[in-house]
């Protein structure tokens, strides 16, 4: 992969990264601040227990996806980027496009996931 692709993955990697941790400073403003004068009956207080729940859950998944891109911009550096994990070859520039964070060829991304549903 040439430098100037590898810094248009690093660029959008780093852009994505940002967009995560200004959600997660904006939740923590207002999906989590909840006080219990708002909440007059415990199907409000319910209803609002399901809210946050659901804003963790969303909070876990994106702190899962940092560290992706975290593992990603380190391949970058080492020089690694677009390689598959497997079997060492270039992983198609298109599936980098859909997901940068990818760490396997198509090939060996449907081997790994026959093996789960076989597994499973």
């Amino acid at each position: 992969m040439d430098a100037r692709t590898t810094n248009r993955f690093r660029k959008t990697l780093l852009e994505e990264k940002q967009r995560i941790l200004n959600n997660s400073k904006n939740a923590m403003r207002t999906e989590l601040a909840v006080s219990p004068d708002d909440l007059p009956d415990e199907t409000d207080l319910a209803a609002s227990e399901v809210n946050q729940n659901l804003v963790f859950k969303l909070r876990d998944r994106e702190r899962l996806l940092l560290m992706k891109i975290d593992e990603a911009l380190a391949r970058v550096e080492e020089g690694t980027f677009g390689i598959c994990l497997d079997c060492e070859e270039p992983i198609e520039p298109r599936r980098l496009e859909a997901r940068p964070v990818s760490t396997l060829c198509i090939a060996c991304k449907e081997t790994e996931e026959h093996k789960e549903k076989v597994y499973a």
